[in-house]
């Protein structure tokens, strides 16, 4: 059955699309350490995918019908596959990374004992300081994070054609009441795209960045450490592949199907698409191409029919709370893998995982369930309005409790607490103490060590150690002043590197965020497939593509775009600790005040989210006036369609902050 073919060939698609835009969420925190960039600016890296769907989502969701839609998605999903390979290029243009550290001349030199970090610095702090100099301006990586924009932004070209070509190549050739069931079995094969995405993430993010090429034992940095680069090129590699097995299918399926005989008979509901049969008949007869794409081409059809989508008013409001829904879910998605690592604590590759075993399987359940309740109780308009809304107001309620559950800042010497271990307000002076007077450290470098006490020190030059033995990871340092001026500490004075861990009750509040998460996602994915359906009914049946292709427009330029800019420049406010460049340079944030973070964060999406269900309100209230006192049960005759048309257009807006791509990272 090619019917199943196709459906069998999209799904792997949507698998591909979800894989590879996973791999971006899932590597943003790589590619911000490994490129010293600020989080507004990764933020703009990741937008660059909504950019160049941006580009053709209008040109493709309309004129795309007209094609060969089959072979239109082929090659989009060729598309996807380069951009994922141009992603990944910078890796094999640039050096080896070169972290941030005080002590690497020892390493270079195969000192293992009797290290003096003070006299050390001393000493070659000059040397250091031309050296970084001279090789500045031969520095190759400063601007090679374009190469991940221009090919996110490729990508995001190339997934254009699949969403409203694909579901509406379906819904044209499909039976009318197995296609609620297709689209919610599409979702939730595409689901799978995250899930293993973020898995591949985890793993990927496990691996050293030049795995292969640099010794393990001269690394003295662990995954947990906010230094570390994983080998975040790998996974584009993968995803760009499986785009690329995903487009094969395509190149050889036809350009119509014929609808099954059986569909036009049973049941009333298909009156409706025996009206549509202009649509179909486009599709097949010969005659009436050249006429009609003379007029397409000269823009009469599509100005008309752009005039009919956005004159629907509840289409317009419904739009409105779509676009405050999505703003605040692209925000917190972007940045969750980086919230999970800075609250609580996780490792990047730890924070991965557990949203790809914990978030996502609830919300392919989701979102299953819900196509399988729009069948079964066969919802009308009104009833489907009513079941989104509930399940999204639940699950944004449910996301509240979020703020209750974080955790305290890091316990920093000179940053979080003073060097005696009392609480203190951040100022950059206060990194120096007379404990570590006698060593003429460098404030600007970020080389955390752990105190025996507890308390993390900036560096262990900071921490006043003057000596060290081991090498590596192994390293540790002895006799450091600044543990001895806390009055309450008399154990041991040494200190080990890395930051100190959270506390136990930081791990119990990281099970609760985990708990509310998978809550909060099943609810809101329950009401997806209802709200996502909508959108086909709610106006004219030629004008679906354009309506969805609209729809995804206002979402990608309003929305996708500048949130996770505007949510990384609020994030980057909250940063206590810059990283440095080999240059002397700003780069990436290696420390931030956690319940700034956490509030900001937070707080911004649910800012974006609390005025949609005003909105939403105001949609029901002009549905239920317009159709409450008709029959609102889906397609039951050719004009309750029309005015379901409408309806369904708002619908599916409040549920579907992004179409596809909202299901799944709205839900997560």
């Amino acid at each position: 059955n090619i019917e199943h073919v196709f459906l069998a060939a999209l799904s792997f698609s949507y698998f591909s699309k979800a894989l590879s835009g996973t791999i971006m969420k899932s590597s943003i925190t790589q590619i911000e350490r490994r490129f010293d960039l600020t989080s507004s600016t990764a933020g703009f890296v990741d937008g660059s995918f909504e950019m160049g769907n941006l580009l053709v989502i209008a040109f493709v969701s309309y004129f795309g019908a007209k094609l060969h839609r089959p072979k239109v998605i082929a090659v989009g999903c060729f598309t996807m596959a380069l951009g994922c390979f141009l992603s990944a290029m910078p890796h094999f243009f640039m050096g080896y990374y070169k972290y941030e550290t005080t002590s690497h001349t020892a390493a270079s030199a195969n000192l293992t004992s009797i290290i003096s970090p003070c006299s050390l610095h001393q000493d070659v702090n000059d040397t250091v300081l031309e050296v970084s100099r001279s090789g500045c301006e031969k520095e190759p990586s400063s601007y090679m994070w374009i190469y991940i924009l221009l090919g996110n932004m490729l990508r995001g070209i190339g997934e254009t054609p699949i969403t409203p070509l694909g579901i509406s190549y379906l819904d044209d050739f499909a039976k009318e009441e197995n296609v609620p069931v297709y689209v919610a079995c599409l979702h939730t094969i595409a689901m799978m795209g995250p899930m293993f995405g973020f898995l591949l993430g985890s793993l990927c993010a496990k691996l050293y960045v030049d795995i292969g090429f640099v010794d393990p034992g001269s690394i003295t940095i662990t995954p947990q450490d906010s230094r570390w680069v994983g080998a975040w090129w790998l996974g584009f590699l993968i995803g760009g592949a499986t785009s690329f097995l995903s487009a094969i299918p395509f190149c050889f399926l036809p350009r119509s199907l014929k609808k099954p005989e059986e569909a036009s008979k049973d049941k009333t509901s298909h009156s409706l698409l025996e009206s549509m049969g202009a649509t179909r008949n486009k599709l097949s007869p010969e005659k009436p191409k050249p006429r009609k794409w003379s007029l397409i081409l000269k823009g009469k059809y599509f100005c008309n029919s752009l005039k009919k989508v956005l004159g629907n008013r509840m289409y317009f409001t419904f739009l409105c709370c779509s676009l405050l829904q999505f703003s605040g879910f692209i925000g917190f998605l972007t940045y969750k893998p980086k919230y999970m690592e800075q609250q609580y604590g996780q490792s990047t590759s730890k924070s991965n995982f557990l949203i790809g075993m914990t978030s996502l399987p609830p919300v392919g359940i989701g979102i299953f369930l819900g196509g399988l309740i729009m069948k079964k109780y066969k919802m009308g308009i009104i009833g489907a309005t009513k079941f989104s809304f509930i399940m999204s107001f639940l699950s944004y309620a449910i996301s509240l409790l979020h703020f209750f559950v974080g955790c305290d800042n890091y316990v920093v010497a000179g940053m979080t607490v003073s060097y005696e271990g009392n609480p203190i307000l951040y100022h950059n002076n206060s990194l120096f103490s007379e404990c570590n007077s006698h060593c003429k450290c460098a404030s600007n470098t970020w080389d955390p060590v752990c105190g025996a006490n507890g308390i993390t020190y900036v560096s262990a030059c900071l921490a006043g150690c003057t000596t060290s033995t081991g090498h590596g990871k192994n390293t540790v340092f002895h006799n450091c002043r600044c543990l001895q001026i806390n009055s309450s500490w008399s154990g041991n004075t040494s200190a080990t590197l890395g930051q100190c861990p959270k506390s136990n009750d930081c791990s119990m509040n990281f099970i609760y965020y985990t708990v509310i998460q998978v809550i909060g996602g099943f609810c809101y994915a329950l009401g997806a497939t209802p709200s996502y359906m909508l959108i086909f009914r709610c106006v004219q049946p030629e004008l679906k593509a354009l309506a969805v292709g609209l729809y995804t427009l206002a979402m990608r330029m309003i929305a996708g775009i500048p949130a996770p800019v505007y949510f990384g420049a609020a994030i980057d406010k909250t940063c206590l600790k810059w990283g440095s460049t080999s240059c002397g340079k700003q780069g990436a944030c290696r420390l931030y005040d956690s319940n700034a973070h956490r509030y900001v964060f937070l707080g911004l999406g649910a800012i974006l989210r609390g005025p949609s269900y005003l909105v939403g309100i105001i949609f029901y209230i002009l549905i239920k006036k317009q159709f409450q006192n008709k029959n609102c049960r889906p397609l039951e005759n050719g004009q309750e369609d029309a005015a379901m048309n409408e309806e369904d257009n708002c619908k599916i807006k409040e549920h579907l902050p992004g179409c596809s791509d909202v299901e799944n990272e709205s839900s997560i």
